[in-house]
């Protein structure tokens, strides 16, 4: 699969809300996540399993998803990068609006890297 696919499948993924499905189906075994300092989730997670569970803990804080913005994928050898809007109401922190860019690393066809950059508060 082409980092263009990879890309044009997990955008496609994320819009319909279904971020498992596109780990499932788009992330190698030891992928890495990266949150930026100063927020909730900061730091590196390890491994699809991590990574996982690191979703399933946002899910939980997650009381409702208003909606999902995911832009078009913007690709350089073998990095691709998205902006992502996510209006959401947290149970810890109320109504908000998360906008970040999402940038991602493949390898061997699959996604070994992904980064997050917004702000925090």
């Amino acid at each position: 699969m082409s980092i263009e696919s990879i890309a044009k499948r997990l955008v496609e993924l994320c819009r319909e809300g279904k971020f498992e499905q596109a780990q499932d189906e788009l992330y190698s075994k030891d992928a890495v996540s990266i949150e930026p300092e100063g927020t909730p989730q900061a730091g590196t997670v390890k491994g699809i399993d991590g990574i996982k569970q690191k979703g399933k803990q946002f899910q939980e804080g997650t009381e409702t998803v208003h909606s999902i913005t995911v832009g078009e994928p913007i690709v350089a050898g073998n990095w691709f990068s998205v902006a992502m809007t996510m209006d959401i109401t947290m149970k810890q922190y109320g109504r908000m609006t998360m906008a970040e860019i999402c940038v991602y690393h493949v390898k061997d066809g699959k996604v070994d890297k992904e980064l997050f950059f917004y702000d925090a508060g």
